[in-house]
């Protein structure tokens, strides 16, 4: 609550110091996006080789966190586009309150605000930024703030998912996701060795692990 004694917040101020907080905001999505997009090339070159040994279920399994990764990164840019958006509305906000003496409330601001504040990448800066639109009024207390979780929702079309990633990464080398290795995929010369198949595993276990730290950050 707002105190006598307490200087008024400028509103060109606050709106400027909000501004700058969610460019940066989608500046930081823009980084991991290229950071996950980067470990992505990482992944398919990993994914083709498993298909050169003919292990499919390796292949499976990175195609399925490639799938994941995608999914992901469609988030995060449909959330840059909703930061930029909310930066907008604050700049036309700011133009009434020139007129007006105080910024608006505004609707469109706190429907954007709430996609927002669920996105677990920015949801600290977010409810930081819901805390001070409120006490200025542009912004009502946000109900519905639970987090978006990047749940398996691949259960149910995640096989045909993964099967049109394991098609377009390897191209004719397996037939579709789960079969064996066409007859075009050059058999190896010899059974990998117990100490190759850990190798292998590892790798695609490393792999895992990267890219779910990226989409962590």
């Amino acid at each position: 609550m707002w105190a006598p004694w307490q200087k008024p917040v400028d509103p060109k101020e606050q709106v400027r110091k909000w501004k700058a907080d969610l460019r940066g905001e989608g500046r930081k999505l823009e980084r991991q996006v290229r950071h996950i997009q980067a470990e992505e090339v990482k992944v398919k070159k990993s994914i083709k080789d498993a298909a050169k040994r003919g292990d499919t279920a390796s292949a499976k399994v990175l195609a399925k966190e490639l799938v994941r990764s995608r999914k992901v990164v469609n988030r995060l840019q449909i959330s840059r586009v909703q930061l930029n958006s909310v930066v907008m509305q604050m700049q036309e906000n700011y133009g009434q309150a020139k007129v007006m003496g105080h910024l608006q409330k505004s609707a469109d601001i706190m429907r954007v605000m709430n996609n927002l504040i669920k996105l677990p990448e920015i949801a600290q800066t977010m409810q930081a930024l819901q805390r001070e639109m409120v006490k200025a009024g542009v912004i009502e207390d946000l109900v519905d703030a639970a987090m978006d979780q990047d749940d398996d929702e691949l259960e149910d079309e995640a096989e045909e998912e993964v099967e049109k990633v394991l098609v377009e990464i390897t191209s004719d080398m397996f037939q579709k996701a789960g079969a064996v290795p066409l007859q075009t995929v050059a058999k190896p010369e010899a059974a990998h060795t117990e100490a190759e198949e850990a190798a292998d595993s590892e790798e695609v276990l490393a792999m895992q692990a990267r890219l779910e730290s990226l989409k962590a950050a």
